[in-house]
């Protein structure tokens, strides 16, 4: 009750604020708490422990990818109650993404469109803030590391940005996702198609059989995927994601789809759209990835969870574990004990 009301009264000040803005004076919060160590006042959420990609999570609930890009916050993010917390996306060179305005709320809907474009400061800063974390050094948590490539980086050379930042995440990854889902980075859906995400897998998969005999340690991969997708897209995937033993799948990013946000403000800029008009489509891709993959690879599910009957929904479709982020934007971090709570 306290979280809730606590955020009762921030979220009007952060809604007043431009997106981008509000976004970064969370960021910069979470950061001071953690540094100063008041993050460590927040009540712990309970254990609930799950065992997914040989990795055990303290609870299922996550954060995606895209709120914390370069790790500068990981300690105030981790007070949360997080069952495990994905940073990135990370590209191998710094980039500042596209031009601003790149984010725009649609409370009508409890969703926000953004076009951010891998705005980060490049793999070898997320590097270097992970490792700095007490997080990391004390081993709190499951953390994932989101990868991506540069947007100056040929489609046809892709591969080689993620085997750049695939190498230099390895040592301090609990599991690496793979992004070629997001719409802000031309040409990057491309990947999803059956010849290019054949020559990209595998090449990362044999890196990571290489960097599992380096490091003397098997870092698991996820996919990340778009909710754009016909059925037999998804069936390829799948068969593709099982050709090459991938230990997971993340389903799914940001929808180009507006039909739910017909004619409400923004709605017509370009960018990925998130949160509740996602969720349904999240959750067809998921019980459709179910389908075909069984139990052999387990299904992490994210888009659209903005209480807990949606995370229940998501892992009643299939899914393993979940992840929240424009929930948050919309709810504050109840949610997170909510949900926990609900999957439990």
């Amino acid at each position: 009750m306290m979280e809730k009301l606590m955020y009762a009264l921030v979220r009007p000040v952060l809604f007043s604020m431009d997106p981008e803005n509000a976004h970064e004076f969370t960021m910069k919060s979470l950061k001071v708490a953690g540094a100063t160590g008041l993050s460590r006042l927040n009540p712990k959420v309970p254990d609930s422990p799950r065992r997914v990609m040989g990795i055990t999570f303290p609870n299922p609930v996550g954060l995606a990818a895209g709120l914390d890009k370069n790790g500068s916050a990981i300690d105030g993010i981790a007070s949360l109650g997080f069952g495990f917390i994905e940073l990135g996306t990370v590209t191998p060179r710094p980039q500042p993404g596209n031009p601003k305005p790149r984010m725009w709320r649609i409370p009508e809907a409890e969703a926000i469109i953004n076009r951010m474009g891998f705005n980060n400061a490049g793999v070898d800063e997320l590097v270097k803030n992970v490792k700095a974390s007490r997080y990391f050094r004390k081993k709190e948590g499951v953390l994932g590391l989101n990868i991506g490539k540069n947007a100056d980086t040929p489609i046809d050379r892709a591969v080689d940005d993620y085997l750049i930042c695939l190498e230099k995440v390895y040592p301090v990854a609990d599991y690496i996702a793979i992004n070629i889902s997001s719409p802000n980075t031309k040409d990057l859906r491309q990947l999803q198609g059956e010849s290019e995400l054949d020559n990209l897998l595998s090449q990362i998969k044999d890196a990571q059989k290489r960097l599992a005999d380096t490091h003397s340690c098997y870092v698991p991969l996820a996919l990340k995927i778009a909710p754009d997708l016909d059925n037999e897209q998804i069936k390829n995937i799948a068969a593709t994601l099982l050709r090459y033993e991938i230990d997971g799948v993340i389903a799914t990013n940001t929808t180009l789809q507006r039909e739910l946000i017909k004619n409400l403000p923004h709605a017509e800029e370009a960018g990925g759209l998130s949160g509740a008009p996602v969720r349904d489509l999240s959750t067809h891709v998921i019980r459709l990835l179910k389908s075909e993959l069984g139990d052999t690879i387990p299904i992490i599910g994210v888009g659209g969870i903005m209480n807990s009957m949606d995370a229940r929904e998501k892992m009643d479709a299939g899914a393993s574990l979940v992840q929240l982020l424009t929930g948050m934007v919309y709810r504050g971090p109840a949610l997170v004990r909510e949900c926990v709570k609900a999957l439990d």
